[in-house]
C-alpha cells in the first residue's frame, strides 16, 4: 500500500522553493546552493527497508513533479526540474526509481521545454534533456496506479496559493501576435481608404467607420494592465493571524482602559446603596435624597430650617387651643381603630430585622 506524501517533506520542499523564488533567478547554481545549505542530499539517508525506500523514493519523485506541472508560476515549475533531477539522482534504490509522466501532461512538459528554449534558459533546458537521456521517466496512462477496490473518489492534490500563477485572461486573449496583426490590419484598412477617397469623390466621413487611433488605444489598455498586474505583485503581504500591527495593539489597550475605567465607576455607585428594613423603604429613599441635597447645598438647608422654625413659633401661640380639642378627637379615633385593626408590625432596632405579634381583637360590650 502507498504511505502517501510525507509531510514533513512537503513543508520542506516548499520551503526550498520559496527560498528560490526569492532569489529571481532561474539559474541552476543558485538552486543548487540552497540544496547544499538545507542538506537535502540526506533524504534518503535514513534506515529503512527496501519496500519502504521504493515506496518512499517514489512518493517524493510524484511530490516534485506536481510541483513541475502548472497551474505554478514559470519559476516554481523549473525549481520543480531542478528538485526532480536532485531526487533522482540522490535516491538510494537500485534499480532506480522513476519518474511517473501520465500521457496527457506530455505535452504541457514539451511546451514548456520549448519555452525555456526560447527564453534562453540553457541550464534548465539542459537539466530536462539530460533526464530524458537517462531514462528517467516512466509513461503511463494515469498519474497514480489504479488497483481493484479503489476509492472512487480520488482525493485532489491540493494546490499552494503562494506559488500559483494568477491567470490573466486579458493576456491570454491579447498576445504580441494578436497586437501584431491588428497593426497590420490597420494599416492596410488606412491605405484602402485613401485610395477609395482619391478615386471618387466620397466624404471622408461616410467611409471612416473606425477610429484612427484605434490601435494605439489598445496597444495602451494592454500596457496598464501589465503595470497594474505587477504593481499588485509587489504589494506587501497581509499580516498573518496573529500578527497583529502596533495601532491594532494601542487602540485594544486604549479599550481596555475605557472599559476598566467604567466598570470602576459602576461598582463604586451601586456600592453606596443603603439596605433599609423592609417597611420604611419607600421613606429611606426620601431621606437619602434630601441628605444628598443637603450635602450638596448646606448654606440652603441652613436658611430653610431657621424659616421653619420662625414660621412653626408664630403658629404655636395661634393655634393652641384648637391643636387641644383636635388633639382629644384624634385619640379617641385610634382608640377605636386598635380595637378593629389587624395585625401591627413593630420595627426592631437599627439592625433593620422586622418582628410579627398579632393581637387578639377584644370584644365589644353592649350598652343597655
Amino acid at each position: 500500500m502507498a504511505m502517501g506524501t510525507p509531510p514533513g517533506l512537503q513543508t520542506d520542499c516548499e520551503v526550498l522553493l520559496s527560498r528560490f523564488q526569492e532569489t529571481n533567478s532561474v539559474g541552476f547554481e543558485g538552486f543548487a546552493e540552497l540544496w547544499r545549505n538545507m542538506k537535502f542530499a540526506t533524504v534518503f539517508s535514513g534506515k529503512m527497508r527496501n519496500l519502504e525506500k521504493n515506496t518512499f523514493t517514489k512518493e517524493a519523485l510524484a511530490l516534485a513533479w506536481r510541483y513541475f506541472l502548472p497551474p505554478y508560476t514559470f519559476h516554481i515549475r523549473v525549481g520543480g526540474l531542478y528538485l526532480l533531477y536532485g531526487f533522482y539522482n540522490t535516491q538510494l534504490c537500485q534499480p532506480k526509481q522513476k519518474i511517473r509522466v501520465a500521457l496527457r501532461d506530455w505535452d504541457e512538459v514539451l511546451k514548456f521545454q520549448q519555452d525555456l528554449i526560447n527564453a534562453q534558459h540553457f541550464d534548465a533546458a539542459y537539466i530536462f534533456r539530460k533526464l530524458r537521456q537517462e531514462k528517467a521517466f516512466h509513461f503511463t496512462a494515469m498519474p497514480k496506479l489504479l488497483s481493484y477496490r479503489m476509492k472512487k473518489k480520488i482525493q485532489r492534490t491540493e494546490v499552494t496559493e503562494e506559488f500559483k500563477d494568477t491567470s490573466d485572461r486579458v493576456m491570454k486573449l491579447i498576445t504580441s501576435d494578436v497586437l501584431e496583426e491588428m497593426l497590420n490590419v490597420h494599416d492596410h484598412y488606412q491605405k484602402m481608404k485613401r485610395k477609395i477617397l482619391a478615386d471618387n469623390s466620397l466624404q471622408e466621413k461616410a467611409i471612416s467607420l473606425i477610429k484612427d487611433d484605434f490601435f494605439d488605444t489598445i496597444k495602451n489598455i494592454v500596457l496598464e494592465h501589465q503595470q497594474w498586474q505587477e504593481d499588485r505583485k509587489n504589494l506587501p503581504p497581509k499580516p498573518k493571524d496573529g500578527e497583529e500591527t502596533r495601532e491594532e495593539r494601542s487602540q485594544e489597550t486604549e479599550r481596555c482602559e475605557r472599559a476598566e475605567s467604567l466598570a470602576k465607576i459602576k461598582s463604586k455607585a451601586f456600592s453606596f446603596v443603603v439596605q433599609a428594613s423592609k417597611s420604611r423603604r419607600h421613606r429611606q429613599v426620601k431621606l437619602d435624597s434630601s441628605d444628598s441635597d443637603s450635602a450638596s447645598n448646606p448654606g440652603q438647608t441652613q436658611a430653610a430650617k431657621k424659616k421653619r422654625s420662625r414660621q412653626t413659633l408664630k403658629s404655636a401661640g395661634k393655634k393652641a387651643p384648637s391643636r387641644n380639642k383636635g388633639h382629644e378627637r384624634s385619640t379617641r379615633k385610634e382608640e377605636k381603630s386598635l380595637r378593629l385593626s389587624m395585625p401591627v408590625i413593630k420595627e426592631e432596632e437599627e439592625n433593620g430585622s422586622c418582628s410579627e405579634q398579632e393581637f387578639t381583637v377584644p370584644k365589644r360590650r353592649r350598652r343597655y
